[in-house]
């Protein structure tokens, strides 16, 4: 075999590999959604989305009450996590370079690896004893608790992948450096950042455990952020415990598929709403 030819077959090989490998790592999402669609879809309908849960074991009970929870907590939890998590980023990335800089990017190392067991110990300890009672703020505070490193990492990675050519032509025509930071440099790197941000709300969409001990979850539509609230997590978690009956059964698999739609549809929509805004600043250019 001439050296030509092995070089093709090292490059087939190699590409071949690769095709593999995406096609193992394909194979659980593929196994997941297959199994959740076959099971889920059966128990959609227009009652299902709308109706309050109200006695679990009765087939005509809804998961209403659950999505508009999960909305809810994710809009609050944004509120909390978002701007602070972008501006802790911009820091770290902009004007980080420096003792107290290096002790804040540990500790966000840190806090992104905690248990969110011990998260929602932590929110049940300060919020819900302080308040006296479970709430759909505590389950907030808890789930921004674990949105916000993810949020703050992936910021302070997009703004340095920023060239430092943009930041030397904004200050040379006397744009302070906070405003360059702010107007020029996070709107360049805003693909990535917002990639983050939709990667945090993937990430306290499907948590559980702090939810046990801040929200408890309800039978009945939002009354107050400070009363307790439902959420799909949690709905598909009672639904599981009462397994033995039919109803939650079909309404957990319903639950489960409902959550893995709104997840992607946020990706989609923002996605898409990107793209657009992308495309009107290439053709204004």
């Amino acid at each position: 075999m001439s050296n030509q030819s092995f070089r093709r077959f090292k490059d087939k090989l190699a590409y071949g590999l690769g095709v593999l490998c995406v096609v193992l790592a394909m194979l659980p999402l593929a196994s997941i959604l297959f199994e959740v669609v076959g099971k889920g879809l059966p128990a959609i309908s227009l009652g299902f989305l709308t109706k309050t849960t109200g006695n679990i074991t009765d087939p005509s009970s809804g998961i209403g009450n659950a999505i508009e929870g999960t909305l809810i907590l994710i809009g609050v939890t944004s509120l909390i996590a978002v701007p602070i998590g972008l501006l802790a980023g911009i820091y770290l990335a902009e004007f980080g370079d420096n003792k107290f800089g290096r002790t804040i990017r540990f500790l966000n190392d840190v806090l992104a690896e905690f248990p969110s067991i011990v998260i929602g110990i932590l929110a049940f300890s300060v919020v819900v004893i302080a308040i006296g009672h479970f709430s759909a703020i505590a389950g907030a505070v808890a789930l921004s608790i674990i949105m916000l490193p993810i949020v703050t990492r992936t910021t302070e990675e997009s703004i340095k992948l920023v060239p430092s050519s943009i930041r030397d032509a904004s200050m040379a025509l006397g744009i302070r450096r906070w405003r360059t930071s702010l107007s020029i440099v996070l709107v360049t790197a805003k693909d990535g950042v917002i990639t983050g941000i939709l990667l945090s709300i993937a990430r306290i969409s499907g948590e559980t455990a702090p939810l046990l001990l801040t929200v408890l979850g309800s039978g009945f539509f939002f009354s107050g952020l400070d009363q307790p609230i439902d959420a799909l997590p949690l709905r598909i978690f009672t639904d599981y415990k009462n397994s033995n009956y039919p109803s939650p059964l079909a309404q957990g698999w319903g639950a489960a598929l409902v959550l893995i739609m709104l997840v992607l549809g946020l990706n989609l929509s923002v996605r898409l709403l990107t793209r657009g805004r992308s495309s009107f600043a290439r053709a204004r250019a």
